[in-house]
């Protein structure tokens, strides 16, 4: 009997005007939660579409940049690979231009020759100076050698 009594009292309760217009309230404000936090989310999911779409393009743009920087240094490595390749050659043409064994006969006879002038220039100095020194003999004893004399050592 008490479990009827409280059954009828939630039945005629909620039954009552007042009562419908408290749940229709809550409904109402339970669908305006519901608009908003749908709302929101839409906001989130655009600003993450638009943020991976600032992704992408970032992506793109650094990919096309080292693309043209790597292109830029390949030129660069080809214009240089052509100057060092004309420099190797020019110096290839100059080494087979210039013959090893005629430079160094040349160097020989330019020597030889020095050597005969030096020795045309120093022959009668040299001369002159055997023969004096062969004909210059010295008379006289040293004080040393009549010392030695003396002693009877000799």
């Amino acid at each position: 009997s008490v479990a009827r009594a409280i059954w009828c009292r939630t039945r005629l309760s909620a039954r009552s005007p007042h009562l419908r217009v408290a749940r229709r309230q809550r409904q109402a404000a339970r669908a305006a939660m519901a608009d908003a936090s749908k709302e929101v989310v839409q906001k989130l999911q655009h600003a993450e579409e638009q943020a991976a779409a600032i992704v992408e393009t970032a992506r793109k743009n650094r990919v096309a940049m080292l693309k043209q920087a790597k292109d830029a240094a390949e030129e660069d490595l080809k214009a240089f690979r052509v100057e060092v390749e004309a420099k190797h050659q020019q110096d290839i043409a100059a080494k087979r231009s210039t013959d090893v064994a005629a430079d160094l006969t040349s160097a020989t006879q330019k020597e030889l020759e020095e050597v005969r002038k030096d020795y045309e220039s120093n022959k009668g100095k040299t001369i002159d100076f055997v023969v004096g020194k062969v004909l210059e003999v010295p008379t006289e004893l040293t004080e040393t050698q009549k010392q030695s004399l003396t002693l009877g050592l000799a």
